[in-house]
């Protein structure tokens, strides 16, 4: 059996290292007579699938050059939630490569319940939409109630200065999803103000934010 090892920590875990889970992964492969083929180690936040080494070894797994990733834990191999996650396993299952997590015995793609595992996490998947879908609902009713437009307050922003601190993190390397979390907006707004940014720079023009 040829594995590849997924090992990340994000730059937030003060401290940590990947040595520790590698250290164990390859253990157990050893111990399991599986060849290691390949190790993809990601310092990254793993709320969004934007990760070099996550991205390689996907492609990796696409050629079929290994027949297992074996990980950590699930939160370890995927942060974007449970809908995202589930893409990324049945990636891996289209071709033909399943998945193990070392520290949740039941997060095993390589016998016979990896069907059952797919079904359970796109049973979670659909709550996990359901949920949004009423918290959206009952925002907006609320709002309705307040008379208040679209779910939010009007704020006044201080436009430039948060422009100014989107493209400083961005040039940091943080990825929209950290960038949002940080600033307390969606992600979809901090992406349409890095587009609007990329587009100033080019014009001279100015960004206003939403």
């Amino acid at each position: 059996m040829k594995v590849a090892i997924y090992a990340r920590v994000s730059t937030r875990d003060k401290g940590q290292d990947v040595r520790n889970q590698l250290e164990q992964l390859c253990a157990y492969c050893d111990r399991q007579g599986w060849k290691i083929t390949g190790e993809y180690i990601d310092q990254r936040s793993g709320k969004n699938g934007d990760r070099e080494k996550f991205r390689r070894m996907m492609n990796s797994a696409y050629h079929r050059e290994f027949d297992v990733v074996l990980f950590w834990s699930l939160d370890r191999f995927s942060r974007e939630g449970v809908l995202e996650t589930l893409q990324y396993l049945k990636l891996l299952s289209s071709y033909g490569v399943a998945f193990k997590s070392f520290t949740e015995q039941y997060l095993d793609g390589t016998g016979i319940f990896k069907d059952a595992i797919i079904g359970i996490l796109a049973a979670l998947a659909h709550q996990e939409r359901v949920r949004l879908s009423e918290r959206v609902t009952a925002g907006l009713e609320r709002a309705r109630k307040e008379g208040r437009v679209g779910g939010r307050p009007k704020v006044r922003r201080d436009r430039d200065r948060e422009a100014a601190k989107i493209r400083q993190l961005r040039e940091d390397g943080q990825s929209l999803q950290e960038i949002a979390d940080e600033l307390g907006r969606t992600k979809s707004d901090i992406a349409r103000v890095v587009n609007a940014l990329n587009c100033s720079s080019a014009s001279g023009a100015s960004v206003m934010l939403v």
